[in-house]
């Protein structure tokens, strides 16, 4: 039997990196896919791998800063397979900026995305889970634990984000809903937000004591454990996956 036979699983920002990884990993492990993006063409190759495979997915387009659409984007999942059992908030930019130069609006624009877009994703999944269960996955990063000097709003999202995940498990429990929240914590990995310049590849390479950058990958097959029922005594608690980053 395929790790997530049974699973449906919303994920947002699933037309690139992380998310797109998630998505496919999810769907060979039987899961079926809504995938949640702004970008439908760029979202359009990510389905198509998953139906080229012979999983069942479908595109919601979704901007994560608007909760009306978060409503329309669970419904779609529901009226497409019938509930939603598994949610990913993977969705995320990165705004340069330090405490001193960054305009109020770069923060705006950076929280506004990636804490409330999480906030709205974790909000519309307990309407949709709490009946059955499930398993709610926040990506927030190492930065939502430690600093960088030139990311004061990503860090403080990111950090944000960790809580808020420790907070909804507790509520979910309390409530006696079968939801578990948990977040991730990458590391750098090779992904569009990233970038592509070697040099800057091969510095941010020695930052990770394991001697490279993460894929994409590995941070889907972490959330493919945390979508699992293989992680059922997992609540609010953050899976690091770093190559030795926070070890130092």
């Amino acid at each position: 039997m395929k790790r997530l036979e049974g699973k449906v699983a919303l994920i947002s920002g699933a037309s690139s990196g992380i998310g797109a990884a998630s998505a496919i990993r999810f769907a060979e492990e039987g899961a079926k896919i809504v995938i949640c993006d702004i970008d439908e063409m760029k979202a359009s190759s990510v389905v198509q791998a998953i139906q080229a495979t012979g999983g069942e997915v479908i595109f919601a387009r979704l901007d994560v800063r608007d909760e009306s659409q978060w409503i329309s984007a669970f419904q779609a999942g529901v009226s497409k397979f019938g509930f939603v059992n598994v949610v990913m908030n993977s969705a995320g930019i990165a705004v340069t900026g330090n405490v001193e130069t960054m305009s109020f609006d770069d923060w705006n624009k950076e929280l506004s995305v990636n804490l409330n877009g999480t906030f709205f994703g974790v909000k519309h999944a307990f309407k949709n889970l709490r009946k059955k269960g499930g398993s709610i996955i926040n990506l927030s990063s190492i930065e939502g634990i430690v600093g960088h000097p030139e990311y004061a709003a990503y860090c403080a999202g990111k950090g944000a984000i960790r809580n808020l995940t420790k907070s909804a498990a507790l509520h979910a429990g309390r409530s006696g809903y079968k939801i578990r929240v948990n977040s991730i914590h990458p590391g750098y990995i090779v992904t569009p937000m990233v970038g592509n310049d070697p040099v800057e590849l091969e510095r941010l390479a020695k930052l990770h004591p394991i001697g490279f950058l993460g894929e994409a990958i590995d941070i889907a097959n972490m959330a493919l454990f945390l979508a699992s029922d293989e992680s059922r005594f997992a609540t609010g608690a953050e899976f690091v996956v770093d190559g030795g980053f926070l070890a130092q």
